[in-house]
């Protein structure tokens, strides 16, 4: 706990409950109801986190005290209990130290994680709309909001694209390293002959950027286009062109929302949707020339995998980073990736 308490510098948790509550008390500190939204939520997360470190202390204490009563009374009945907590414990601190590593400049922010498949047409469609389950159960099994922000389904099953904003705490520091191309082997339930079939489908993650970023979008940069908006299984959200795509020309980075009905609404989540995606791409070009520095040679492009999800002729998940594995696939699917998560970000700090 020692060693834990140095990397969660308390003081420092506690000036920040200080100063974000020494704003909410600002006169016309509800002028601006969603900055208001975001400091409240930003000091119940960091409140959580310090009650979060209390009870673990206090567990801790727990512990040594029992310990010593053992030691004293030489009560080996209570050996039981002591190695339960135990092993509680450190799996509590594990997961505590987890959150600890998400302190990079975006970790906090929600995220917005786009899965597009890959060559293959509907093999690849239906491994995307499996990922799409996949991720949206994780983000239920953190506590994390989802909404659709653009959803395009396939011509016979799965999606041609999504676009989910997942709200949370933290949400762009988990999700980050699960940002790459995703590889499926299995028995095909389209192919008449049972054939074993690869597919692939590539996820980005992106930060949700706070209205104060520092992005300029010049008006004669943008080209803004509106259209009818269509939902899952090819029904329209609405009858009206109220769904909004935006390609910045510069770059030739092109979004599109259609979650609202309102076209004001999804043009106003398109544009922070193309912050997100010039954010990224500056920080891509900040780790390339990182790994160039390093002299080394990384290929983060479509053809270098993440991670492999087999299903036949045998079960396991494998993490190519990594290499950890794990054989229950059923699992996975269901949103249980927290393993694959810590390990690369320990891997990133050598923890």
């Amino acid at each position: 706990m020692k060693i834990l308490g140095g990397r969660f510098d308390l003081p420092s948790k506690q000036k920040q409950i200080t100063e974000l509550e020494a704003v909410m008390g600002e006169p016309g500190f509800w002028s601006d109801q969603e900055l208001a939204k975001q400091t409240i939520d930003a000091v119940n997360s960091i409140k959580k986190i310090v009650e979060r470190f209390a009870q673990l202390t206090q567990l801790h204490d727990d512990m040594a005290t029992l310990y010593e009563l053992i030691e004293e009374e030489r009560e080996e009945s209570l050996l039981t209990d002591l190695h339960k907590n135990a092993a509680s414990l450190a799996c509590e601190l594990q997961q505590f130290e987890l959150e600890l590593m998400l302190n990079g400049q975006y970790d906090k922010n929600n995220a917005i994680l786009e899965i597009h498949p890959g060559a293959g047409g509907t093999e690849s469609q239906d491994w995307a709309e499996m990922l799409l389950r996949l991720y949206t159960r994780f983000a239920e099994r953190r506590g994390f909001q989802v909404e659709t922000l653009d959803y395009l389904a396939g011509d016979e099953a799965g999606v041609k694209s999504v676009t989910l904003l997942i709200k949370g705490y933290n949400a762009y520091g988990y999700l980050l390293p699960e940002r790459g191309v995703h590889r499926l082997v299995r028995i095909s339930p389209f192919d008449a002959s049972g054939r074993r079939h690869t597919s692939f489908a590539s996820v980005n993650v992106m930060p949700e950027l706070d209205n104060d970023t520092d992005i300029d979008l010049k008006a004669e940069d943008l080209r803004i286009d509106t259209y009818r908006s269509g939902g899952a299984g090819g029904q329209h959200v609405n009858t009206t062109d109220s769904a909004v795509r935006i390609t910045h020309i510069p770059t030739g980075v092109v979004v599109s929302c259609q979650s609202e009905r309102s076209q004001i609404k999804n043009r106003a989540s398109a544009m922070k949707m193309l912050q997100a995606k010039l954010i990224e791409k500056k920080l891509d070009e900040q780790r390339q020339e990182t790994l160039s520095i390093r002299g080394e040679q990384k290929d983060i492009g479509w053809g270098s995998q993440i991670r492999s999800y087999v299903f036949h002729p045998y079960s396991m998940v494998k993490d190519h980073r990594t290499n950890v594995e794990v054989g229950n696939v059923q699992a996975v699917m269901d949103g249980d990736i927290d393993i694959f998560i810590d390990s690369v970000l320990r891997q990133k700090l050598n923890v």
